[in-house]
């Protein structure tokens, strides 16, 4: 459960245990690989029986939430998962913020990036995540845009993992619109967990 546990570090898990510098992204299911979706699926349950146990943002350490799409869910979920976690969740509405307007989402990097642990956005375009990454030296979450939802899918896949014992051999049928973005993170999360879609 290495990279798991220490998901909040902006250091690199590798397969060989080895720590690098490079900066680890959350933008898409496939930004974990099947390992590391299982630990974190596992560490997630572990958490639900005690969400105390595992302190990684303690000092407090603060995370910057952006919200360019309203919520009541994804922004109660997040602040109150980072306040367990023993950090302050810095929620931003982008809509009394500069970002995007006068100042660039680059910028806004570089800004949050000497303030803040982590960058968790609930946005439009995958290519202002991907934009912000870029330019990010802290991890940055996508916690929804208009291509993948990959957060859902890990709370999902719990749900599953809860009900079932497992999702290896599984069978997921998926009812609904297949242009969006939940349709293309059920169907890489899924396979990624040894499910098959239909």
């Amino acid at each position: 459960q290495h990279f798991a546990r220490n998901l909040h570090r902006s250091r690199c898990w590798n397969p060989g245990d080895e720590v690098s510098n490079v900066t680890r992204h959350f933008l898409k299911d496939d930004d974990l690989t099947p390992k590391e979706q299982a630990e974190v699926i596992d560490l997630a349950i572990a958490l639900k029986a005690d969400r105390f146990r595992e302190r990684p943002f303690e000092g407090p350490k603060t995370v910057a939430v952006i919200f360019d799409k309203t919520s009541t869910r994804t922004r109660v979920s997040f602040a109150v998962g980072i306040s367990d976690l023993g950090g302050m969740p810095l929620i931003i509405d982008s809509g009394v913020s500069q970002l995007g307007k006068k100042e660039s989402v680059a910028d806004t990097a570089k800004v949050l990036e000497r303030q803040v642990e982590q960058i968790v956005w609930r946005t439009y375009a995958q290519q202002g995540l991907e934009e912000m990454a870029a330019n990010s030296s802290v991890p940055v979450i996508n916690s929804l845009s208009d291509d993948w939802h990959p957060c859902q899918l890990l709370a999902d896949l719990m749900t599953v993992k809860e009900h079932f014992g497992a999702t290896q051999g599984l069978k997921l049928a998926y009812v609904g619109d297949a242009n969006n973005n939940m349709a293309n993170s059920y169907l890489v999360a899924s396979a990624m967990a040894g499910m098959s879609v239909a």
